[in-house]
């Protein structure tokens, strides 16, 4: 059972102003596929709360309750700031955002009042080692993905999967502890990885769109070689969740992230504006 602690951070992002739309200007395509999961999280994880929260009366054991309170106010602070970043690309002016917005909000609505509290809690769970998938992936391939790219915006991202990576067994504690069951995990993953790389794609298409790329060629080109690079590292993280007596703590955490959060226990600060240009370091180098 859960006996792990976690550290609840208040990291403080900063961004130019105004916030250039392709933060990674080498990639504007993964600058959208980020900006469009990033608009998800203040819909997604304060139903992954209140989940948790509604399954918190049926859990006896008291590590299990205390570490799904800091998992609680971990993705509470990770909504928070994922809103401050979201407002800034609504300032830009992007037509499309409210209908996504409200996609999202009705999606994550329905779900919690019309789904069983087992359902939501497998949805939780395949959503979290989805994330776990994405965090290895996120560090492995960073300097890739963020190189030279808009320090605060790459902060925040790579921050938030630190710490995915970081509560990687809370979710799936809690829904052993539950409700269980190889099919209903494996259900629930599915339908987690299905629903929301549904709307991240919607998203990024209409991003794209409204930029006028999605109808160019060089940058179809460069979006579709971007998810085959992402989906070539990631697809065997994802299909190890389908194992038979898979478990979060089987996934050593990357060497990268530990050094992250040592960085920020020494220097905050500096944890939270990164030297894009030294992400290929073995440890998160600040910028001076």
């Amino acid at each position: 059972m859960t006996s792990e602690r976690m550290t609840v951070r208040r990291p403080g992002f900063t961004y130019p102003s105004p916030l250039p739309a392709h933060w990674n200007g080498r990639r504007p395509e993964f600058s959208h596929i980020v900006n469009a999961a990033s608009l998800a999280m203040p819909y997604l994880e304060p139903y992954l709360i209140a989940t948790m929260r509604a399954a918190r009366d049926r859990v006896t054991d008291p590590a299990l309750r205390s570490a799904l309170d800091d998992y609680v106010a971990q993705e509470s602070m990770h909504y928070m700031q994922h809103r401050r970043f979201n407002d800034r690309l609504v300032a830009l002016g992007y037509r499309c955002i409210e209908g996504l917005q409200a996609r999202l909000a009705a999606d994550y609505a329905r779900l919690g009042a019309t789904r069983s509290l087992e359902f939501n809690l497998a949805y939780a769970e395949g959503f979290e080692s989805m994330a776990l998938a994405i965090g290895e992936m996120l560090i492995e391939d960073r300097e890739h993905l963020f190189g030279d790219s808009e320090s605060g915006v790459a902060s925040l991202v790579l921050w938030h999967f630190v710490e995915e990576i970081e509560h990687k067994q809370v979710a799936y504690d809690m829904f052993e502890h539950v409700a269980g069951g190889y099919f209903r995990r494996v259900h629930g993953f599915l339908y987690a990885t299905w629903h929301i790389f549904g709307l991240t794609r919607r998203g990024y298409q209409a991003l794209l769109k409204e930029d006028g790329l999605w109808r160019n060629p060089r940058s179809r080109l460069a979006l579709a070689r971007l998810l085959a690079r992402i989906f070539a590292n990631m697809t065997p993280k994802l299909l190890r969740i389908l194992v038979p007596g898979y478990d979060p703590r089987q996934v050593a955490d990357p060497p990268w992230a530990l050094a992250w959060a040592r960085l920020f226990s020494a220097a905050p600060q500096a944890a939270a504006r990164l030297d894009t240009a030294r992400l290929a370091d073995a440890e998160p180098a600040a910028l001076a």
